[in-house]
Protein backbone atom coordinates (compact mmCIF):
# COMPACT_ATOMS: atom_id res chain seq x y z
CA UNK A 1 0.00 0.00 0.00
CA UNK A 2 1.79 3.31 -1.00
CA UNK A 3 1.75 6.41 1.19
CA UNK A 4 -0.96 8.00 -0.94
CA UNK A 5 -3.49 5.01 0.17
CA UNK A 6 -2.16 4.43 3.35
CA UNK A 7 -3.14 8.98 4.03
CA UNK A 8 -6.45 8.52 2.32
CA UNK A 9 -7.44 5.36 4.80
CA UNK A 10 -6.07 6.70 7.74
CA UNK A 11 -8.39 10.04 7.02
CA UNK A 12 -11.58 8.03 6.04
CA UNK A 13 -10.87 5.94 9.46
CA UNK A 14 -10.67 9.61 11.63
CA UNK A 15 -13.87 10.87 9.81
CA UNK A 16 -15.70 7.47 10.39
CA UNK A 17 -14.63 6.99 13.72
CA UNK A 18 -15.60 10.90 14.37
CA UNK A 19 -19.40 9.99 12.69
CA UNK A 20 -19.76 7.12 14.41
CA UNK A 21 -19.54 8.71 17.85
CA UNK A 22 -21.60 11.80 16.91
CA UNK A 23 -24.62 9.49 15.44
CA UNK A 24 -24.41 7.14 18.53
CA UNK A 25 -25.16 10.12 20.67
CA UNK A 26 -27.81 11.36 18.00
CA UNK A 27 -29.16 8.08 18.46
CA UNK A 28 -29.55 8.95 22.31
CA UNK A 29 -30.48 12.23 21.93
CA UNK A 30 -33.93 10.28 20.36
CA UNK A 31 -34.64 8.85 23.92
CA UNK A 32 -33.59 11.71 25.61
CA UNK A 33 -35.31 14.61 23.71
CA UNK A 34 -38.64 12.04 23.86
CA UNK A 35 -38.57 12.08 27.31
CA UNK A 36 -38.41 15.57 27.68
CA UNK A 37 -40.79 17.11 25.03
CA UNK A 38 -42.87 18.69 25.43
CA UNK A 39 -43.94 17.64 29.32
CA UNK A 40 -40.42 18.86 31.05
CA UNK A 41 -39.95 21.94 27.98
CA UNK A 42 -41.24 23.19 24.80
CA UNK A 43 -39.78 22.68 22.26
CA UNK A 44 -38.72 25.88 20.99
CA UNK A 45 -37.30 26.96 24.88
CA UNK A 46 -35.40 23.21 24.27
CA UNK A 47 -33.59 24.37 21.04
CA UNK A 48 -32.75 28.14 22.69
CA UNK A 49 -31.06 26.29 25.68
CA UNK A 50 -29.43 24.30 23.49
CA UNK A 51 -27.89 26.66 20.97
CA UNK A 52 -27.19 28.96 23.53
CA UNK A 53 -24.87 26.68 25.96
CA UNK A 54 -23.48 25.38 22.50
CA UNK A 55 -22.37 28.78 21.56
CA UNK A 56 -21.07 29.86 24.39
CA UNK A 57 -19.05 26.40 25.42
CA UNK A 58 -17.48 26.61 21.71
CA UNK A 59 -16.54 30.16 22.10
CA UNK A 60 -14.75 29.10 25.43
CA UNK A 61 -13.24 26.06 23.61
CA UNK A 62 -11.77 28.59 21.06
CA UNK A 63 -9.69 30.04 23.31
CA UNK A 64 -7.32 27.05 23.11
CA UNK A 65 -7.18 26.67 19.68
CA UNK A 66 -5.18 28.03 17.26
CA UNK A 67 -5.92 31.95 16.14
CA UNK A 68 -7.75 32.10 12.81
CA UNK A 69 -7.94 35.00 10.33
CA UNK A 70 -11.64 34.78 8.76
CA UNK A 71 -12.87 36.70 6.27
CA UNK A 72 -15.97 38.57 6.04
CA UNK A 73 -17.59 36.56 3.36
CA UNK A 74 -17.18 33.36 5.47
CA UNK A 75 -18.32 34.75 8.49
CA UNK A 76 -21.44 35.89 6.22
CA UNK A 77 -21.88 32.09 5.12
CA UNK A 78 -21.65 30.90 8.73
CA UNK A 79 -24.31 33.07 9.90
CA UNK A 80 -26.60 32.51 7.71
CA UNK A 81 -25.91 28.01 8.10
CA UNK A 82 -26.72 29.05 12.09
CA UNK A 83 -29.49 30.87 11.34
CA UNK A 84 -31.09 28.74 8.46
CA UNK A 85 -29.44 25.07 8.87
CA UNK A 86 -29.02 24.95 12.31
CA UNK A 87 -31.84 25.98 13.86
CA UNK A 88 -34.12 25.58 10.85
CA UNK A 89 -33.22 21.93 11.81
CA UNK A 90 -33.05 21.68 15.44
CA UNK A 91 -36.46 23.72 15.52
CA UNK A 92 -38.76 21.70 12.94
CA UNK A 93 -36.53 18.55 14.74
CA UNK A 94 -38.05 19.72 17.63
CA UNK A 95 -41.50 20.55 16.75
CA UNK A 96 -42.27 17.61 14.40
CA UNK A 97 -41.33 15.33 17.46
CA UNK A 98 -44.23 17.63 19.68
CA UNK A 99 -46.48 16.33 16.85
CA UNK A 100 -46.14 12.95 15.08
CA UNK A 101 -44.65 9.36 16.50
CA UNK A 102 -40.58 9.09 16.70
CA UNK A 103 -40.98 5.91 14.29
CA UNK A 104 -43.09 8.47 11.26
CA UNK A 105 -40.22 11.03 12.32
CA UNK A 106 -37.29 8.65 11.86
CA UNK A 107 -39.11 7.46 8.29
CA UNK A 108 -38.81 11.05 7.05
CA UNK A 109 -35.33 11.78 8.48
CA UNK A 110 -34.25 8.76 7.25
CA UNK A 111 -34.39 10.01 3.44
CA UNK A 112 -31.97 12.72 4.15
CA UNK A 113 -28.89 11.42 1.99
CA UNK A 114 -31.71 11.14 -0.66
CA UNK A 115 -31.71 14.89 -0.01
CA UNK A 116 -27.74 14.95 -0.03
CA UNK A 117 -27.55 13.44 -3.36
CA UNK A 118 -30.03 15.65 -4.71
CA UNK A 119 -28.93 18.83 -3.42
CA UNK A 120 -25.17 18.93 -4.10
CA UNK A 121 -26.55 17.43 -8.24
CA UNK A 122 -28.98 20.59 -8.21
CA UNK A 123 -26.81 23.53 -6.45
CA UNK A 124 -23.40 21.91 -7.29
CA UNK A 125 -23.59 20.24 -10.28
CA UNK A 126 -22.28 17.24 -8.45
CA UNK A 127 -22.30 13.66 -10.38
CA UNK A 128 -24.64 11.16 -8.96
CA UNK A 129 -22.99 8.16 -9.34
CA UNK A 130 -24.81 4.33 -9.70
CA UNK A 131 -23.05 2.20 -6.84
CA UNK A 132 -23.61 5.95 -4.51
CA UNK A 133 -27.35 5.12 -5.34
CA UNK A 134 -27.17 1.60 -4.33
CA UNK A 135 -25.82 2.21 -0.86
CA UNK A 136 -28.35 4.69 -0.53
CA UNK A 137 -30.98 2.76 -1.35
CA UNK A 138 -29.88 -0.45 0.54
CA UNK A 139 -29.29 2.23 3.70
CA UNK A 140 -32.82 3.82 3.67
CA UNK A 141 -33.86 -0.37 3.21
CA UNK A 142 -31.88 -1.10 6.31
CA UNK A 143 -33.05 1.85 8.21
CA UNK A 144 -37.12 1.15 7.22
CA UNK A 145 -36.57 -2.37 8.29
CA UNK A 146 -35.56 -0.97 11.73
CA UNK A 147 -38.45 1.69 12.09
CA UNK A 148 -41.01 -0.97 11.20
CA UNK A 149 -39.59 -3.51 13.89
CA UNK A 150 -40.12 -0.57 16.65
CA UNK A 151 -43.25 -0.20 17.38
CA UNK A 152 -44.00 3.69 18.29
CA UNK A 153 -44.45 4.26 22.26
CA UNK A 154 -46.26 7.40 21.54
CA UNK A 155 -49.70 8.94 20.52
CA UNK A 156 -49.47 11.37 17.84
CA UNK A 157 -51.60 14.48 18.23
CA UNK A 158 -51.37 15.43 14.49
CA UNK A 159 -49.62 13.32 12.95
CA UNK A 160 -50.04 15.44 9.08
CA UNK A 161 -48.27 18.43 10.90
CA UNK A 162 -45.54 16.09 12.32
CA UNK A 163 -44.84 14.42 9.00
CA UNK A 164 -44.60 17.45 6.81
CA UNK A 165 -42.16 19.00 9.37
CA UNK A 166 -40.43 15.84 9.75
CA UNK A 167 -39.70 16.08 5.57
CA UNK A 168 -38.52 19.76 6.20
CA UNK A 169 -36.04 19.32 8.92
CA UNK A 170 -34.99 16.56 6.88
CA UNK A 171 -33.94 18.34 3.50
CA UNK A 172 -32.85 21.59 5.33
CA UNK A 173 -30.07 19.43 7.15
CA UNK A 174 -29.32 18.02 3.91
CA UNK A 175 -29.05 21.19 2.26
CA UNK A 176 -26.66 22.43 6.01
CA UNK A 177 -24.73 19.61 5.15
CA UNK A 178 -23.72 19.93 1.20
CA UNK A 179 -23.10 23.56 2.50
CA UNK A 180 -20.82 22.89 5.66
CA UNK A 181 -18.69 20.57 3.14
CA UNK A 182 -17.66 23.39 1.51
CA UNK A 183 -16.24 25.31 4.14
CA UNK A 184 -14.18 22.47 6.59
CA UNK A 185 -11.82 22.88 3.49
CA UNK A 186 -10.15 25.96 4.39
CA UNK A 187 -11.49 26.70 7.99
CA UNK A 188 -11.36 24.56 11.48
CA UNK A 189 -14.15 22.85 12.82
CA UNK A 190 -14.53 25.22 15.96
CA UNK A 191 -14.57 28.48 13.70
CA UNK A 192 -17.53 27.40 11.63
CA UNK A 193 -19.12 26.02 14.98
CA UNK A 194 -18.66 29.45 16.72
CA UNK A 195 -19.96 31.10 14.03
CA UNK A 196 -23.14 28.95 13.11
CA UNK A 197 -23.93 28.26 16.73
CA UNK A 198 -23.95 31.90 17.37
CA UNK A 199 -26.11 33.28 15.00
CA UNK A 200 -28.27 30.13 15.10
CA UNK A 201 -28.47 31.27 19.48
CA UNK A 202 -29.70 34.44 18.33
CA UNK A 203 -32.43 33.52 16.14
CA UNK A 204 -33.52 31.25 18.84
CA UNK A 205 -33.32 33.78 21.66
CA UNK A 206 -35.39 35.87 19.33
CA UNK A 207 -37.96 33.73 18.28
CA UNK A 208 -38.28 32.49 22.17
CA UNK A 209 -38.71 36.37 23.40
CA UNK A 210 -41.53 36.94 20.88
CA UNK A 211 -43.28 33.23 21.44
CA UNK A 212 -42.41 32.93 24.93
CA UNK A 213 -40.08 30.52 27.15
CA UNK A 214 -41.36 28.00 28.83
CA UNK A 215 -39.94 24.98 30.64
CA UNK A 216 -41.96 23.51 33.74
CA UNK A 217 -38.45 22.03 34.92
CA UNK A 218 -37.53 24.41 36.07
CA UNK A 219 -40.59 25.44 37.94
CA UNK A 220 -41.59 24.17 41.29
CA UNK A 221 -39.49 21.84 43.61
CA UNK A 222 -35.63 20.06 42.42
CA UNK A 223 -36.10 17.43 39.72
CA UNK A 224 -33.30 15.53 39.73
CA UNK A 225 -33.82 12.72 36.41
CA UNK A 226 -35.29 15.60 33.75
CA UNK A 227 -32.38 17.37 35.00
CA UNK A 228 -29.51 15.09 34.09
CA UNK A 229 -31.57 14.20 30.96
CA UNK A 230 -31.15 17.94 29.76
CA UNK A 231 -27.17 18.15 30.98
CA UNK A 232 -26.63 15.15 28.74
CA UNK A 233 -28.87 16.81 25.80
CA UNK A 234 -27.09 19.83 26.21
CA UNK A 235 -23.34 18.02 26.33
CA UNK A 236 -23.09 15.25 24.55
CA UNK A 237 -25.45 15.91 21.54
CA UNK A 238 -25.20 19.01 21.28
CA UNK A 239 -21.59 20.05 21.96
CA UNK A 240 -19.96 16.92 21.18
CA UNK A 241 -21.62 15.97 18.49
CA UNK A 242 -21.88 19.40 16.86
CA UNK A 243 -18.17 19.38 17.15
CA UNK A 244 -17.15 15.91 15.76
CA UNK A 245 -19.75 16.86 12.33
CA UNK A 246 -17.06 19.05 10.87
CA UNK A 247 -14.15 16.56 11.48
CA UNK A 248 -16.36 14.14 9.09
CA UNK A 249 -17.08 16.59 6.34
CA UNK A 250 -13.41 17.32 6.63
CA UNK A 251 -12.49 13.60 5.45
CA UNK A 252 -15.51 12.72 3.90
CA UNK A 253 -18.09 13.61 1.47
CA UNK A 254 -21.31 15.37 2.72
CA UNK A 255 -23.59 12.24 1.63
CA UNK A 256 -21.53 9.72 3.33
CA UNK A 257 -22.18 11.88 6.45
CA UNK A 258 -25.42 11.95 5.64
CA UNK A 259 -25.63 7.94 5.27
CA UNK A 260 -24.11 7.74 9.06
CA UNK A 261 -27.30 9.18 10.11
CA UNK A 262 -28.95 5.60 9.72
CA UNK A 263 -26.43 4.61 12.77
CA UNK A 264 -29.28 6.95 14.95
CA UNK A 265 -31.95 4.68 14.06
CA UNK A 266 -30.38 1.97 14.84
CA UNK A 267 -28.86 3.33 18.35
CA UNK A 268 -32.29 4.69 19.41
CA UNK A 269 -33.91 1.31 18.91
CA UNK A 270 -31.51 -0.89 20.74
CA UNK A 271 -31.80 1.97 23.71
CA UNK A 272 -35.72 1.61 23.72
CA UNK A 273 -34.94 -2.46 23.95
CA UNK A 274 -32.68 -2.15 26.63
CA UNK A 275 -34.96 0.02 28.67
CA UNK A 276 -37.67 -2.32 28.01
CA UNK A 277 -39.80 0.72 25.96
CA UNK A 278 -40.12 -1.85 23.39
CA UNK A 279 -39.63 -4.94 22.53
CA UNK A 280 -36.44 -6.78 20.58
CA UNK A 281 -37.12 -8.15 16.78
CA UNK A 282 -34.80 -10.37 15.26
CA UNK A 283 -34.89 -8.14 11.84
CA UNK A 284 -32.72 -5.20 13.58
CA UNK A 285 -29.94 -7.36 13.37
CA UNK A 286 -30.70 -7.80 9.17
CA UNK A 287 -30.57 -3.65 9.25
CA UNK A 288 -27.57 -3.54 11.18
CA UNK A 289 -26.35 -5.66 8.16
CA UNK A 290 -27.80 -3.36 5.42
CA UNK A 291 -26.35 0.03 7.03
CA UNK A 292 -22.96 -1.26 6.96
CA UNK A 293 -23.44 -2.13 3.70
CA UNK A 294 -24.68 1.07 2.68
CA UNK A 295 -21.77 2.60 4.17
CA UNK A 296 -18.92 0.57 2.16
CA UNK A 297 -20.64 0.85 -0.73
CA UNK A 298 -21.14 4.47 -0.62
CA UNK A 299 -17.41 5.10 1.29
CA UNK A 300 -16.03 2.96 -1.50
CA UNK A 301 -17.33 5.19 -4.21
CA UNK A 302 -16.12 8.28 -2.77
CA UNK A 303 -12.50 6.81 -1.79
CA UNK A 304 -12.50 6.18 -5.43
CA UNK A 305 -12.95 9.61 -6.95
CA UNK A 306 -11.33 12.23 -4.53
CA UNK A 307 -13.93 10.94 -2.17
CA UNK A 308 -12.08 10.76 0.66
CA UNK A 309 -10.69 14.35 1.15
CA UNK A 310 -6.88 15.24 3.11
Amino acid sequence: MTNEENRIMNNYAKGSLSLLTARVLSGLNVNAMGYLLPLWIAPLSCVTLRLAFGAVMFWIIGIFAKPESVAMKDKLKLMLLGGGGIFGYMSLYAVSLSHTTPVSFAIFNAMQPLWVVIASAVIFRDSIDGRKLLGIAVGFAGAMLCIMAEPSRDVADNPLLGNMLSIAASIIYAIYLVFSARMVGHLSSITILRYTFTSAAVVALLFSWFFGFSAPLFEGSFRVTPLLVLAFVLIFPTVITYFLIPVGLKYLSSTVVAIYGYVTLIVASVVSFITGIDKFEPVILLSLLLIGVSIYFVGVTDKKSEKVKG
